[in-house]
């Protein structure tokens, strides 16, 4: 869960610091107070892009860091470890700048990462719904996901032997394909290869050498510059008539005739001071010995990095690529001129996986079939709680093209009025609409594996009366399975989080800055009777609102 987020120079957010708890946080605020701008920090420690925008006038930087406490969930954690996150007892640091010059960085427990990783990692620990994320929901190429996730570990474990039986069908394909090219077109493709091979192993690349050529190639060209520089300092240090070795030790030879007329003075730093130039002067004699203007090493490493040019050209932008390249080459020539590979030894194999992965699609599917109206019964009864009671939905499976995760299209199907049929959801459910069912996916998904941290921004637009306060209940009901932050404007939906935040707006030193502010029992009242009032909150707010916060 998320415990604490740290804000500094995000567009009008000065700094602000907020504290968030397990179960259900309600943030609230008048519009244009700056709650999309705690949405805008979060995402930027969730990998999302950064926007120099966002840097508040006059700043450097705009700077946010979360903390995570994933103490509670081992099975994140080393999950996490896969994409190289390590943990602090438990704990993720997560910090992200944005530059105003441009430019963004990241960090995970004080390393270094790309922004793929902390997009990765964001993935994995929180789940942030919005209007943009309802759209999501809107494309039929996620409805599998959220079929799979629902039944959970028997999904799971089917997708990862189809996975398997996907990769060995793929490339016993692979072999048979080859085998059946043409015989010219083989020949020629040895030939290729083979000169391809030959070319690099001959050159044996090695990661990370065209940066050390680089360096003994600037080294090699300003030889001459080098050796004169490095006499010069040996004999200001040694070899001049006057130089720094001669001059520290009269310096040392007198200072030791004070210390014996003198006990309380030691000259301990003076005779540190000449050894470290006596060791400083052999380095340096050292290093000029082994000096050698070398014309034929700096024509050798000229030469290979002409050489590691015109390998990159062909063969990818990095040493890595090229032996990458390389691996791939010979196991393609491997099998190309693998005498034994004959074509029915090849066509028997290729049947015998197809056969095996035909078979796990099949009771991936039969799975899928068998569970989908215990799913689309689960995600109707939580319609009904969000006043959808009389809305259809049902799950369509029909037989699709094989890939690592199955051969089943997955469409849900939603009618929100009685006497109509069926259709996909994308075509006819309204925003507030989409809003519900995605609350109800979700809750007919709690409980089971997934991120310990849900975040609905404005997941409540467009309701109102009966269907906010079902909206309400349903989140905080979530929230016994996650922790759970909401920013609203409906007081049906706040009046049931277990604290509540409110953003505002204050003007500090003739500028505008947005501030968080964690609400009291009696502050909540007020700020519930603003939602429900407006500007002007009477008596009657008031005791509305104590109403919905049962304070009465």
């Amino acid at each position: 869960m998320i415990i604490e987020l740290h804000v500094e120079n995000l567009a009008i957010i000065h700094r602000a610091q907020i504290q968030f708890r397990d179960g259900f946080t309600a943030l609230t605020g008048e519009t244009g107070a700056g709650k999309s701008l705690l949405i805008d920090a979060l995402e930027l420690c969730l990998g999302e892009r950064a926007d120099t925008e966002l840097v508040r006038t006059g700043a450097a930087k705009a700077s946010v860091q979360m903390v995570i406490d994933l103490s509670l969930r081992p099975e994140l954690l080393s999950n996490l470890q896969e994409i190289g996150v390590d943990n602090e007892n438990g704990q993720i640091f997560i910090h992200r700048e944005v530059l105003a010059e441009g430019r963004s960085q990241a960090r995970v427990n004080g390393k270094s990462v790309p922004v793929s990783t902390l997009r990765e990692l964001g993935s994995r620990i929180v789940d942030l719904h919005g209007q943009h994320q309802h759209q999501a929901l809107l494309n039929p190429e996620t409805h599998v996901e959220y079929l799979d996730h629902w039944i959970g570990s028997p999904a799971s474990e089917l997708k990862g032997h189809v996975s398997d039986k996907f990769a060995a069908y793929m490339e016993a394909k692979r072999k048979y394909d080859a085998l059946q090219r043409g015989i010219q077109e083989r020949e020629q493709r040895l030939d290729m290869l083979r000169f391809q091979v030959k070319e690099i192993e001959d050159f044996s690349p090695v990661e990370g050498e065209e940066a050390d050529l680089t360096g003994q190639l600037a080294r090699l060209k300003n030889m001459e510059k080098i050796s004169s520089a490095a006499q010069r300092s040996l004999a200001a240090l040694s070899d001049g008539e006057t130089n720094a070795r001669d001059l520290l030790a009269m310096g040392h030879k007198d200072a030791e005739e004070i210390a014996r007329l003198d006990p309380t003075y030691e000259p301990v730093e003076l005779a540190q001071a000449l050894e470290s130039l006596q060791e400083a002067i052999h380095d340096l004699q050292s290093y000029v010995d082994q000096l050698d203007s070398d014309p034929e090493a700096l024509e050798s490493t000229v030469e290979r990095l002409d050489g590691l040019k015109r390998l990159k050209r062909k063969y990818g932008e990095t040493e890595r690529e090229i032996l990458d390249y390389l691996v791939r080459a010979q196991s393609e020539l491997s099998d190309l001129t693998d005498v034994e590979a004959s074509e029915e030894t090849l066509r028997i194999a290729l049947e015998k996986v197809s056969q095996d992965l035909h078979a796990e699609l099949g009771k991936l599917t039969h799975l899928r079939q068998s569970r989908s109206k215990e799913f689309s019964q689960d995600v109707r009864d939580h319609l009904a709680d969000l006043s959808m009671g009389k809305t259809l939905f049902e799950v369509s499976i029909r037989p699709g093209e094989p890939t690592p995760a199955g051969a089943d299209i997955v469409e849900f199907l939603f009618s929100a009025n009685t006497g109509e049929d069926l259709k996909p959801l994308a075509k006819i459910a309204s925003g507030g609409e989409i809003s519900r069912v995605m609350l109800a996916m979700k809750s007919a998904l709690a409980g089971r594996a997934g991120v310990p941290t849900l975040i609905f921004d404005e997941v409540d637009s467009g309701l109102g009366g009966a269907a906010a306060a079902a909206v309400g209940k349903k989140i905080r009901a979530l929230s016994e399975h996650y922790q759970v932050l909401a920013i609203s404007h409906l007081p049906q939906v706040a009046s049931q989080a277990n604290e509540q935040l409110r953003i505002q707006k204050n003007e500090v030193g003739g500028r505008v800055e947005t501030e968080v502010v964690r609400l009291s029992e009696n502050d909540r009242v007020q700020e519930i009777a603003r939602m429900l009032a407006g500007d002007e909150v009477g008596e009657h707010a008031i005791a509305n609102a104590r109403a919905m916060l049962k304070l009465l």
